[in-house]
Formats: structure tokens, C-alpha cells, sequence
């Protein structure tokens, strides 16, 4: 049996989703709440010592880390490949994965917690018990410990976000042209358009597609395509976005260019 311990708009989660859904697996939401620290309480901490989600259990035992558990996935179910044939464009895959996980992953929490709402479930705490929320964090201290609990992040270090973002999709479309799309890596689509599916839909939900639409517009015409899947649409069910959740923040396509121009002008 596999069960998934996740959030609803958790990007992570979101990869593991439609991931399951694209191979067609029966599976177990077990949904936590963020807002309620779920994933911070002692028996989920006992199934992933890092405090994050997702976790897959698989007959009992769990997985964590969501590229592992993608991985995980196409090798106990290859029926429906999800993993190229050729070494060398596994290698590839591989490669990209691990690229997801240090550039754009860590960089669309800025913008999601600035923009999208995420702010919001910290600006009610007292000091004391900020700090105390922060401190249980077993592997994302450190960022918490970077933001001002009512107005959250400074100019400099959005724009550094901003740069890991723009660089994600100069690298999509590099692929694209390398291996001739319509996916990342040709023909196949792969874990690694899973991989980055929900970061780049995170980005439009924000309202920052425009850092990739002058420049890169592969990038968009690739999330439209993935977007419209069968799979995709049954992972991404009402309240995995942002927007959906925190519609009075006027979410959506381009809402917050004119603040950031705004902040640069500022800090010129």
C-alpha cells in the first residue's frame, strides 16, 4: 500500500502527486495542515527526522525527499516509464533533479512566503512563540531566521531569488533546444518535467511568469502543455494553489511586477 503524508499546495508534494497520478497508482492521501505545524509534531517527526513533506510510506516503511521517492516510484512501478532508457539521458534526468533541488526549490520560497500567503500564519505569533516554531524546524532554521515576521524579506534578497529563477529557465530552454522538446528531455516526458512542474506553476501563480516569458517563452508554452495532462489536473485539486487559497492577495499573472520595480527603485 502506499500512503503519502503531504500539503495540499506543498511544491514537493505536488511533484510525488503527479507523479502517482501519471502512473496511474492507487495511493492514500494522508493531508497534514501547515498552518497546524503537523509535520512538526513528534510522531510525523519519527517517520522524516527533517520535519518536511512529502513522506511516502510504502507496506509501512517510509520515503522521504521527493526526488528520491520519484525515483523511488519508477523503479517499484516501471510499468509506465517515467525514466529514459538510454544511461546517458538518465544521467541527465538525474543531474537536472539534482539541480531543482538546490537552485529553484529553495528559491520560490521567497516569493511564496513575501506574495503567496505564507507570511500570513507567522505575522499573528509573539515573538516567543515564532522563535519557538523556528527552532523545531530540524532543516529550514535558517531561512525562518532570515525573514522579519511582519514584513518579511528585503529587497536584496528577492532579487537573489529572482536570479535563481530567471537561471532556472535559461536552463529549460537550453534542454529544449538540446534535445528538441516537446518535454525536457525530447520526446519522453520524464520525471524531470515532474520535477519542475510545480516550481515553475508556483512562479505563475505568483504573478512572476514575466521573469521567464520575454526572454525564455518555451518555458511557458512547456507549462501549458503539462499543465493541460489528465494527471496534472487531478493532482492540482482546488486549494493546491496559493491563489486558492489566499485569493485576497490578487494573486495571478503579473500582480506583483510593479511593487518589485517599486523595491528596485527604492533600494537604487
Amino acid at each position: 500500500m502506499l500512503e503519502l503524508y503531504n500539503f495540499s499546495q506543498s511544491t514537493c508534494s505536488l511533484k510525488v502527486r503527479i507523479c502517482l497520478e501519471e502512473k496511474q497508482l492507487a495511493w492514500v492521501d494522508r493531508r497534514l495542515v501547515s498552518k497546524n505545524h503537523d509535520h512538526l509534531s513528534d510522531w510525523y517527526l519519527k517517520l522524516n527526522p527533517n520535519g518536511v513533506v512529502p513522506t511516502l510510506i510504502h507496506d509501512g516503511r517510509p520515503i522521504f525527499e521527493s526526488s528520491v521517492i520519484l525515483q523511488y516510484l519508477d523503479q517499484i512501478h516501471p510499468e509506465i516509464s517515467l525514466v529514459p532508457n538510454d544511461p546517458y539521458e538518465q544521467a541527465q534526468m538525474r543531474a537536472w533533479l539534482a539541480f531543482v533541488d538546490q537552485v529553484p526549490t529553495p528559491a520560490v520560497r521567497y516569493p511564496s512566503f513575501q506574495f503567496g500567503g505564507l507570511l500570513l500564519k507567522f505575522q499573528t505569533m509573539s515573538d516567543e512563540e515564532f522563535n519557538k516554531q523556528v527552532g523545531k524546524r530540524p532543516v529550514k532554521s535558517a531561512f525562518y531566521k532570515k525573514m522579519s515576521r511582519q514584513s518579511g524579506f528585503g529587497a536584496a534578497e528577492l532579487e537573489e531569488a529572482y536570479r535563481a529563477l530567471r537561471s532556472t529557465a535559461a536552463r529549460m530552454h537550453h534542454l529544449f533546444e538540446e534535445n528538441g522538446g516537446p518535454w525536457l528531455l525530447g520526446e519522453q516526458f520524464s520525471l524531470a518535467d515532474i520535477a519542475a512542474a510545480p516550481l515553475i506553476d508556483r512562479v505563475e501563480d505568483l504573478g512572476l511568469e514575466w521573469l521567464w516569458e520575454e526572454n525564455y517563452p518555451s518555458v511557458a508554452d512547456w507549462l501549458k502543455r503539462i499543465q493541460a495532462r489528465p494527471a496534472y489536473d487531478k493532482a492540482y485539486y482546488q486549494g493546491s494553489r496559493l491563489s486558492d487559497l489566499y485569493p485576497e492577495l490578487a494573486l495571478g499573472r503579473g500582480s506583483h511586477r510593479h511593487a518589485l520595480e517599486q523595491n528596485a527603485a527604492v533600494s537604487a
